[in-house]
């Protein structure tokens, strides 16, 4: 993966040029809505360095976007925007034995389970861009 300074999201579909978007490299082939884009908080990925010898840069985590300030966990089961983009946050996005052994950093499935962002639908089309907002849809 690689940084970007912003990103397309097309509802109902994915991230453009993104890899379950286009069907190619590793990733989960099971069919469902909510992995269409996902998230992972930076003092997760910070907090690791702190624990462990486990260092992984945002862009190894193989996860869409980076937030800060905000326990995305608790939005699952809930609709959100980033910036302009409506999301709903459909579950936990368990690390895999996969990204462990791709970034040889053994333990880190341990470290990141339950912590490992949150798997998400994309409700709206629109632009993500570095520094956007995350607000919730209040009922």
């Amino acid at each position: 993966m690689k940084k970007v300074e912003q990103l397309s999201a097309l509802a109902g579909q994915g991230i453009e040029g993104d890899r379950y978007l286009l069907g190619t490299g590793t990733y989960s082939k099971k069919p469902e809505p909510g992995r269409q884009i996902t998230l992972i908080r930076s003092e997760i990925l910070e907090s690791l360095k702190g624990k462990s010898d486990i260092t992984v840069r945002p862009e190894e985590s193989r996860r869409n976007v980076l937030t800060e300030g905000i326990e995305i966990n608790k939005l699952v089961g809930t609709e959100f925007y980033v910036g302009t983009v409506r999301l709903r946050a459909h579950r936990l996005t368990e690390p895999c034995k996969y990204l462990e052994n791709l970034l040889e950093q053994p333990g880190l499935y341990e470290e990141l389970w339950g912590n490992g962002g949150v798997s998400c639908e994309i409700l709206t089309d629109g632009i993500i861009k570095e520094e956007d907002i995350i607000t919730t849809v209040l009922d």
